[in-house]
């Protein structure tokens, strides 16, 4: 754990406002100069005891996983099914490739992170539609995952498995992950799931999608998806989740992400897929707030279905777009405090950081 006792009294201030949201804070606001917003987002903290998750996952109590209690190192997929599967094991440090050979099941616990060593990653190659997926984590609660890389075999449409999927979860911090080359898709949250928040993520698509799918979409680099269908009435109400700082990078194709019921804040991200069809889809009682984003070289930034509540843009960046750039109502107003960039600055931070960048289960200053 690396402590920099060096940074200024106001680095250190700024950097707990972000984390420390449900202290009531005030928002950090665009009068701040892009040099100094850089380098207090770009800062590790001190310890993690005192990482707290910023956004949605700061509501209801907090998010801290496991915290610092004992980690247990993996390297092979039995050892991590076995140490998901143990509710006594707290924090799992992920070392090296695993070759995920059957989906992992990861259900009713609360209390735990995983988090990856620098370069880990879990690894499927299965394309069928039972078979694939890495994850599935089902009725959990205080979870936060980081700094792992999930690879999927590439997309192919066989109403099969994301890579990663949240059934029926509470208070979960992705951070610093990266989801690429998803079956059905990258990262999915569905049935009730509440009080995420997804920070410093990658999405995007290396492989070519194989057509000729049973599903019949051909082009299926769909990458997330909140909400599964427009009857799931049990959403309503939840569904609530922070996208900072996360970057859709080339290959998305759409869902970044497609919404259905949820309060949704999406923050500081930047989305470049030249392949895309539409970037941010609002559907039933979607409530959205886009807000300092760039989109370059996209094609519909936001598209908005049937059924929506509102979705409000503001302060953010079109360059090079073609489609619908305009939101439609007022959207919710977050009930926590979060550090903002300056539009202008977010290309650069989340090219830079975004992804499975760091050293291990750092708490990263955002």
């Amino acid at each position: 754990m690396k402590e920099n006792f060096k940074v200024s009294f106001l680095t250190v201030a700024l950097s707990a406002a972000f984390f420390m949201a449900s202290c009531g804070q005030e928002d950090i606001q665009t009068g701040l100069s892009g040099d100094l917003s850089e380098q207090n987002f770009k800062r590790e903290t001190a310890a993690l005891g005192d990482c707290t998750a910023p956004g949605w996952a700061s509501r209801n109590g907090g998010t801290t996983g496991g915290g610092t209690a004992a980690e247990t190192t993996v390297t092979t997929y039995a050892q991590l099914k076995a140490a998901i599967e143990n509710t006594s094991v707290k924090v799992i440090r992920v070392s090296g490739t695993i070759s995920i050979t059957t989906r992992l099941s990861f259900q009713d616990q609360t209390g735990k992170t995983i988090y990856g060593a620098s370069g880990a990653r879990l690894v499927s190659t299965n394309q069928t539609k039972d078979g694939s997926g890495i994850i599935n984590i089902k009725r959990c609660n205080n979870i936060v995952i980081r700094n792992l890389i999930f690879e999927g075999p590439g997309a192919y449409d066989t109403d099969g498995w994301d890579n990663a999927i949240l059934d029926d979860c509470r208070n979960v911090w992705i951070d610093h992950c990266e989801f690429r080359d998803g079956v059905d898709g990258n990262f999915d949250i569905k049935n009730k799931s509440d009080y995420i928040t997804v920070s410093y993520t990658k999405f995007h698509y290396l492989k070519t999608p194989k057509a000729g799918g049973p599903g019949g979409t051909d082009d299926h680099r769909f990458s997330n998806l909140i909400g599964s269908g427009d009857g799931a009435t049990a959403d309503a109400g939840k569904l609530n989740v922070t996208f900072v700082r996360c970057w859709w990078a080339p290959g998305c194709r759409e869902r970044m992400p497609r919404v259905r019921y949820g309060k949704i804040h999406v923050l500081n991200s930047y989305f470049n897929s030249s392949v895309s069809n539409k970037c941010i889809a609002a559907g039933m009682k979607a409530d959205i707030l886009v807000e300092r984003n760039v989109f370059e070289n996209v094609k519909n930034p936001i598209s908005l279905e049937a059924g929506l509540t509102a979705v409000t843009q503001t302060g953010n960046s079109f360059v090079n777009v073609t489609g619908n750039t305009s939101g439609n109502g007022t959207a919710f107003t977050p009930p926590y405090s979060i550090s903002k960039l300056n539009v202008a600055d977010v290309k650069s931070d989340v090219t830079a950081n975004a992804g499975a960048t760091l050293s291990g289960n750092v708490c990263p200053s955002l």
